[in-house]
């Protein structure tokens, strides 16, 4: 069984994951199975990619109707109780769109993030005035946007405290925008100089200049350190978001940063672009 600390979302994946494992181990089709707890196959395919919250009693139902054993029913249902729980973020549901909290939760749960970020530094590196900063470009009210200063910082627990690893790959473009005010940007980029020797952080820009590459947006990769889930991808846009997890799309976006990497400057030339960029500011 996985830790129920693991986070809510990551433990509807996995039941999700499992109760698919199970109804596709016994032939039974998707419409069978949404029958047995009088829903529809849509139903069942939002119950196994783990995308809502799953009531117990349909979970219990579908265990009934896959004829599984008391032990595992047991420890599934355990795990049902454990993945409805909600999660620290809950308190900021308010402000945060459905499709954003399901990208928490997973990022709650990972082992390690790689991210690439052409526009801003990566929220888990902001600063709270550069966080600040940016918010008030896109428009959100002051009265959310402390909220979010708050949240954001929340956010980076995890990775402060040495429990995340985190790899960025920013474009030096994105280091040299004037978010805010030159002082707040400053200020942002001595944080990142700061964070540079940090053994669960690695960081490199790809300097402005160098010849194209053919990644379009930002991305960010989550790994788990449960083995039954596959890594994330995720792109966001400003209304929404989407969620690649089948391997072959999954590599692509691996590919893609492993390209970008071979762009970018190393990384022990990291701490050396920073300082230039702060003494010219």
């Amino acid at each position: 069984m996985p830790e129920a600390t693991e986070g809510p979302t990551v433990l509807r994946i996995l039941l999700g994951t499992q109760l698919r494992r199970l109804r596709e181990s016994r032939r039974i089709s998707a419409q069978a199975a949404a029958k047995a707890i009088r829903g529809s196959e849509s139903k069942i395919s939002r119950i196994e990619l783990g995308r809502n919250a799953i009531r117990e009693i349909d979970v219990l139902d579908l265990l009934t109707f896959y004829g599984v054993g008391p032990v595992e029913r047991e420890q599934l249902l355990t795990l049902a109780e454990q993945a409805n729980r909600p999660g620290w973020w809950h308190r900021f549901n308010d402000i945060l769109p459905d499709w954003f909290q399901s990208y928490v939760g997973m990022e709650e749960a990972a082992t390690s993030i790689r991210v690439y970020e052409p526009q801003f530094v990566p929220g888990l590196l902001q600063i709270p005035t550069y966080t600040a900063a940016v918010l008030a470009v896109c428009d959100i009210p002051l009265g959310e946007a402390e909220r979010h200063v708050i949240l954001r910082k929340e956010r980076q627990r995890r990775f402060t405290e040495g429990r995340l690893k985190l790899w960025a790959i920013i474009e030096e473009t994105a280091l040299r925008r004037p978010v805010g005010s030159k002082e707040i940007l400053r200020d942002q980029l001595r944080y990142l100089l700061s964070l540079s020797n940090r053994p669960n952080f690695t960081l490199q820009i790809i300097p402005a200049g160098m010849g194209g590459h053919a990644v379009p947006s930002g991305f960010t990769i989550l790994r788990f350190a449960e083995p039954d889930l596959p890594d994330v991808a995720y792109l966001e846009h400003l209304t929404s978001a989407l969620y690649f997890d089948k391997k072959s799309d999954v590599d692509r976006y691996l590919l893609a940063m492993e390209r970008l990497s071979i762009v970018a400057a190393k990384p022990n030339h990291t701490p050396g672009i920073l300082t230039a960029i702060i003494d010219e500011l």
